[in-house]
């Protein structure tokens, strides 16, 4: 059974993710659209911030103005959320 969004069952995934981080897309985006990334919902998304704080997340809810899910610590998928005004790009595999 995949996680499900807030209002059901939050487990992260099973697994690590990919051991290659994806190269960057070329274009930055001023803000992410919630319907872009909603294509990378229950997959495996590498996400760059406009703090430089760049990691995988497995996300598992949209909001209009915010992502959730599960963001990998390099040991370890904890529950984390963040604004979508703070991403720059992201890539799903």
């Amino acid at each position: 059974m995949p996680p499900q969004g807030p209002q059901g069952l939050q487990q992260g995934p099973t697994s690590p993710p990919p051991a290659t981080i994806p190269q960057q897309p070329a274009a930055a985006a001023f803000a992410v659209d919630p319907g872009a990334i909603s294509r990378c919902l229950f997959r495996y998304t590498y996400i760059w911030t406009r703090g430089g704080f760049n990691f995988w997340f497995f996300p598992t809810f949209v909001g209009r103005t915010s992502v959730s899910g599960f963001r990998w610590t390099g040991r370890t998928w904890v529950f984390s959320g963040l604004s979508l005004n703070s991403i720059v790009s992201f890539t799903c595999v």
